[in-house]
């Protein structure tokens, strides 16, 4: 248990033991005692809950991979297809986070459990008409993404995937119901639930081994989405026993307007604020296509590098945006604002390590994906120029989350405005084709985003309007 005693120090116990607590669960208070524990207890978990989820892609893609390129280019053209879906559910979770975490803050649980259930209505009410959709377009749907007729012909793939989204919806919603009230143990928990079924249905399904039937290529999407909806049946049977934080009851299983569409006015502007980031990464992507097949694997190689090395930055995010909200309603702004600061010490130390390390490795990094000298000529340079980011893009987006946290949606749609726009999209274009930098301009153009989303949210946070936000 906390100590009475506010510091943002771990004096008194070892690092095992916060790491041993944070893997099992540990019934604290986050509103109190040492700040720098409360945010390793939320981040650990929530860290791992990230790399869970990767893993599911992962284990699909490399299956999957061994049915040819047509199977390959299914699951990745489905998969470019959900990022609006992925949009969505990311501002859905923004919004349930803060409502849910302010909750828990004010000591309010009937509150919290009460925006969970219309958290549920809302995430069927999105759900089923993208299903209905995506059963009935998904061939003409890839044939718009240019897909080829071999394909097409896996448009059953398409069809599971977008037929049952309401699992993938429901997954990421629940989580951000526990993340919200502290609860990222059992968000954690949840996945390797999910992970497990999927890897061992994956094979299972595809190549039809013992008794199960041989799906190919739509087997992957049956058992990915089989293991979450079981991760979404033990979220539902947790919520209704209860946690120490939060419990479902019958009473609260009913449609409450007012709590839904605040939950709407806050989830819609993190929609768009989460819409603004994507698509500028889409237009990137068609930035590096101007220079050819080579350009894209390169840039394909370095994203996915870069990606996972900053999932600890989005853990973080993650646990910054529960602690400013929870104190926030238990009206201690002063301590929501300290922990939002000393997650970033953290960054600091982490990402400063990372940065080193992958400015060294970055030639072996690439290796490990291709031995093509071309590739390699563009992925390594470009590898090590956004690897200068990372420590950027880490304090930016704790920063930014920690507005989400507060109920404020709208700063860090601006901050993505100007980082991944003006200083991202914007910038790739000059440097890569007017003047003539190539791919290494676009690698450049997305540093630069990194640094500039750190200085927008850091001056925007230091204002300190977010600390009046009502939710």
């Amino acid at each position: 248990m906390f100590s009475t005693r506010e510091s943002s120090d771990i004096p008194t116990l070892s690092a095992w033991t916060t790491v041993r607590d944070a893997l099992r669960g540990s019934h604290v208070t986050y509103t109190e005692g040492p700040i720098g524990r409360a945010v390793l207890l939320l981040a650990i978990p929530m860290v791992l809950e990230l790399i869970l989820e990767s893993v599911f892609a992962v284990v699909d893609v490399f299956f999957v991979s061994r049915l040819g390129a047509d199977a390959i280019a299914t699951v990745g053209l489905t998969e470019s297809m959900l990022t609006i879906v992925y949009a969505v559910m990311t501002g859905l979770c923004m919004g349930v986070t803060a409502v849910v975490a302010r909750r828990i803050g004010e000591g309010d649980a009937d509150g919290a459990a009460r925006g969970a259930v219309q958290a549920i209505v809302l995430g069927v009410a999105v759900a089923i008409p993208i299903g209905v959709a995506g059963v009935w377009l998904a061939p003409s749907m890839l044939a718009v993404m240019g897909a080829s007729p071999g394909v097409v012909a896996h448009a059953s793939y398409t069809r599971v995937v977008f037929g049952v989204n309401i699992v993938i919806l429901m997954l990421f919603l629940l989580n951000a119901v526990f993340r919200g009230a502290g609860d990222a143990t059992v968000a954690m928990r949840v996945l390797w639930v999910a992970n497990a079924i999927n890897i061992c249905l994956d094979p299972c399904l595809i190549f039809g081994i013992g008794p199960f039937p041989k799906l190919g290529v739509t087997g992957a999407a049956v058992a990915t989405t089989t293991g979450r909806g079981f991760g979404v049946l033990l979220q539902l049977i947790v919520l209704w026993r209860g946690t120490d934080r939060i419990a479902i009851r019958r009473r609260h299983l009913r449609i409450e307007p007012a709590i839904m569409w605040n939950m709407v006015r806050l989830s819609g502007s993190a929609v768009v604020q989460s819409l603004i980031a994507t698509t500028s990464w889409v237009v990137l992507v068609r930035t590096i296509a101007s220079f050819g097949s080579t350009a894209v694997a390169g840039y394909t190689i370095t994203i996915r590098i870069v990606i996972f090395a900053l999932l600890p930055a989005w853990g973080l995010a993650n646990a910054a945006a529960t602690l400013v909200g929870q104190n926030l309603g238990a009206g201690r702004p002063d301590r929501a604002e300290s922990s939002v600061w000393h997650t970033c010490r953290y960054c600091i130390g982490l990402f400063g390590v990372m940065t080193i390390a992958f400015l060294l490795a970055a030639d072996p990094l690439v290796r490990a994906f291709t031995d093509e000298l071309p590739v390699r000529a563009i992925a390594t340079p470009g590898l090590r120029i956004a690897t200068a980011g990372f420590l950027g893009y880490a304090i930016g987006i704790v920063v930014s989350s920690a507005f989400n946290g507060a109920g404020d949606m709208w700063s860090p749609m601006w901050i993505n405005v100007v980082s991944f726009w003006i200083f991202g999209v914007t910038l790739a274009h000059i440097l890569a084709q007017r003047l003539s930098f190539g791919p290494a301009g676009v690698f450049v153009a997305m540093t630069t985003a990194f640094v500039m989303m750190a200085i927008c949210a850091t001056v925007l946070f230091r204002r300190g309007a977010w600390k009046a936000k009502r939710v």
